[in-house]
């Protein structure tokens, strides 16, 4: 329990300020309540329309796209800093782990190309629906 003594007293430390701090800034904040204080704020934006209004497949496109990329640098990451001081063993075995993931990236990436999940254009989307036998939103 000694190591993480330190820890738990920041934690704890960390809790209490955001308490104190929540606390301070609602006894001595304004209270006025308007109707322009009380609509819903989206970005900047005036919320018009179904709030279940369906969003085009190349937002989710571009999450995976993200995902993809941002796991990339994560594992590459740790596999580059351990990868100096490797015994021999580990570089064999490593390696061809490293290149499996590295394929499985690739052909995840060229999916994702072939899909379009890259290209924004509203000509390459509509393609894309005739090709599949959709019609183009």
């Amino acid at each position: 329990m000694g190591p993480y003594l330190g820890i738990l007293a920041l934690m704890g430390l960390a809790a209490t300020l955001c308490v104190v701090f929540a606390t301070i800034s609602w006894i001595l904040g304004p209270k006025r309540i308007t109707s322009y204080k009380s609509s819903p704020y989206e970005c900047g934006v005036a919320p018009v329309g179904d709030a279940r209004e369906r969003f085009p497949i190349k937002f989710y496109l571009v999450a995976i796209v993200f995902i993809l990329f941002d796991i990339e640098v994560v594992f590459l990451w740790s596999w580059f800093t351990v990868y100096k001081d490797a015994d021999l063993g580990f570089l064999r075995l490593s390696f061809f782990e490293f290149l499996s993931y590295m394929v499985t990236w690739v052909l995840a990436y060229a999916y994702a190309i072939r899909v379009g999940a890259i290209d924004w254009e509203e000509e390459a989307e509509e393609e894309f629906a005739l090709s599949h036998g959709k019609e183009a939103a």
